[in-house]
């Protein structure tokens, strides 16, 4: 029976993976925080990913594939620790994975790198740019993190390496900034902007990832769910209100309250519900044969639950 240590395994998408996995893997979970709703039938280890407590774990169990879930993407943390957990920790983990003789590696990055500009053309595919950090560097770790994995892939090629690239996923065990942002209840929107945003629902990213490990797949995929709607109708259909404000009045106001630990996101984010960046799943579609089981609607109600 292979055997899969997911890297992050008490988030809400590593705990879910770990359940669909068990079906018919064997799962070991690492994290750097505890984990009591752990199933019985699982070894989970609390270690760091920058440390020798990681490699002990590796050398012990001896995994198959590695899918790395573990990244910090709230902004709680000071820039350097997150910038050290997500960059760092990846190159650590890498050179692990070498050293003891893991055959597939499976990274979840994020739609989010290839940056939400005005330029953006409709349905961007894996060849396109990431250019988030141009007037987003809050996130200038994901964006590297996602570099470093690609040229990991094509540098050690008989190590199958798949980057998954999601759009904006929403459920009940999900914590992203899409998911924080819906459930204000009173949503600030840009005054005279409506972009349209994909979105998918939690069960079936968690399926994308589960077929990218059984199949093997090796690559940098898209992926996306049942489609897209404009913003202003997402917020209405997640039962929140839209409240416009100009950009001069919105980034400012925002930037302050971020700072004061009021705002979860940095006004960078901002970009993203102004501008689009709407990606083509057709890649992943194609080598995985991967179809989303739930539609918009369910998706939407799935953060109210």
């Amino acid at each position: 029976m292979e055997k899969v240590l997911i890297v992050g395994i008490a988030t809400g998408h590593g705990g879910l993976l770990a359940r669909r996995l068990l079906r018919n893997h064997q799962v070991v979970g690492v994290d750097r925080d505890s984990w009591p709703s752990k199933p019985p039938d699982l070894h989970f280890y609390q270690a760091d990913v920058r440390t020798r407590g990681f490699e002990n774990v590796l050398r012990k169990e001896q995994p198959n594939t590695v899918v790395h879930v573990g990244f910090v993407r709230h902004f709680r943390e000071k820039d350097a620790e997150r910038y050290d957990v997500n960059v760092r920790g990846t190159r650590k983990l890498f050179d692990h994975c070498r050293t003891y003789g893991v055959q597939k590696i499976v990274v979840l990055s994020t739609s989010y790198v290839y940056g939400a500009l005005a330029e953006n053309p409709c349905f961007m595919d894996e060849e396109y740019p990431l250019s988030a950090s141009r007037n987003y560097p809050e996130i200038r770790d994901l964006v590297e993190v996602d570099t470093l994995a690609t040229a990991f892939m094509w540098k050690y090629p008989e190590l199958r390496t798949a980057i998954l690239r999601p759009v904006p996923t929403l459920g009940y065990y999900t914590e992203n900034t899409m998911r924080t942002y819906l459930r204000m209840g009173r949503v600030i929107v840009m005054m005279g902007f409506n972009p349209m945003i994909q979105f998918m629902h939690e069960e079936d990213l968690i399926e994308a990832l589960a077929l990218t490990v059984e199949k093997g797949l090796r690559g940098v995929f898209n992926v996306t769910g049942a489609g897209e709607v404009p913003l202003r109708v997402a917020i209405r259909q997640t039962g929140a209100t839209a409240l416009p404000l100009p950009e001069i009045i919105a980034r400012p106001l925002l930037g302050r309250l971020f700072q004061l630990g009021i705002f979860p996101v940095p006004p960078g984010a901002i970009d993203y519900i102004k501008y689009p960046c709407s990606i083509s799943g057709e890649r992943f579609v194609r080598e995985a044969g991967f179809r989303p089981r739930f539609g918009l609607k369910e998706t939407f109600r799935s953060i109210r639950t």
